[in-house]
């Protein structure tokens, strides 16, 4: 019996197995992010800086292939799909996939951009993932909308 090893899909397709800065676009997941995400991103993280605290990225645009495997893993870690949909999107209805959404750290930057963020548009979506932003243009002027509890109550994974 011949035994099948499991694929692993490196940066090409936009695994971060090290935080990146925000400006490397070296690096798939940051490249390939919506140019206004990255811009807004960026603009933050200028910001960010001339107050001590560097933003990096631990996760941003996936290729669907790479979105399904970490849904494989999350299956597996949390016992169920259902389970898993509180923490991993299928390829079809991730943000992360369409380059629509950053997840990024240290905590000190994630704190920053949970204060700071809706003047760049960016806006944590979900209240069980404070690493995850996706741009909201109008929460410049009208602050981010509320918070799902996690994804599986996103009406945009029912799609």
């Amino acid at each position: 019996m011949r035994t099948v090893l499991p694929r692993v899909l490196g940066k090409a397709h936009g695994a971060v197995p090290d935080p990146v800065s925000v400006f490397a676009d070296e690096a798939p997941a940051v490249a390939n992010l919506d140019p206004g995400l990255l811009g807004a991103l960026r603009r933050a993280a200028t910001d960010a800086a001339a107050d001590g605290i560097t933003i990096f990225v631990n996760g941003g645009w996936r290729s669907p292939e790479y979105q399904e495997e970490l849904l494989r893993k999350a299956v597996l870690k949390y016992g169920s799909a259902e389970e898993a949909a509180r923490w991993v999107a299928t390829p079809e209805t991730s943000a992360h996939v369409s380059g629509d959404a950053v997840d990024i750290g240290p905590p000190a930057a994630r704190a920053w951009l949970s204060e700071h963020g809706a003047g760049y548009g960016l806006c944590q979506i979900y209240r069980n993932e404070p690493w995850h932003f996706e741009l909201r243009p109008e929460a410049v002027d009208g602050g981010c909308p509320p918070m799902y509890a996690d994804p599986s109550h996103d009406p945009r994974m029912r799609r």
